[in-house]
């Protein structure tokens, strides 16, 4: 074998290492990615079926801002508590804390009462907790790993409170 066949093999077998090496990185990356979004829709999913099931069997809303919502519930306190600087969203019922969202970049709770807006399908937004007949839970949870991939999930929800007596 001549020098010039040499580099001519040493040249193809770098160019075939490179798209390997290429392929492998990509593959890596996509793995992560779709992994973090299976994570967080499953984490998402499971934090509003249970915020769905607690909030409907509410007796009332009692206090609300934008990162904190408070219920009474069954005799006791429901509390959802939004942590920015911790990211995570926890769930308090008559004082067992429970953590529902990790990784929750924002979050913004908004309470609506029962009359419906005229020539809309919209409600008002609840003057007081009085009046609240339904609650508006936005988030986006956000993960990196790897390094690699950064991924995204958003959730959105209308949650009727449905044992609220006074707002029937």
């Amino acid at each position: 074998m001549g020098l010039t066949e040499m580099i001519v093999s040493v040249g193809i077998a770098g160019m075939v290492l490179t798209a390997v090496a290429l392929l492998s990185y990509y593959t890596t990356r996509s793995m992560a990615e779709m992994s973090n979004y299976s994570d967080l829709e499953q984490q998402s999913r499971q934090a509003l079926d249970q915020m769905t099931y607690r909030i409907r069997s509410a007796d009332q809303l009692v206090s609300y801002t934008s990162d904190q919502l408070e219920f009474s519930y069954c005799g006791g306190r429901l509390k959802y508590t939004y942590s920015p600087g911790m990211k995570t969203l926890t769930q308090e019922i008559n004082g067992t804390t429970t953590t529902l969202l990790k990784d929750c970049a924002e979050l913004n709770f908004t309470v609506f009462q029962r009359t419906v807006a005229s020539n809309s399908f919209n409600q008002y937004v609840a003057s007081g907790p009085g009046d609240a007949k339904s609650v508006v839970v936005k988030w986006k949870c956000a993960k990196n790993s790897l390094n690699l991939a950064n991924t995204e999930c958003m959730q959105s929800a209308r949650i009727v409170i449905r044992n609220n007596p006074d707002s029937l």
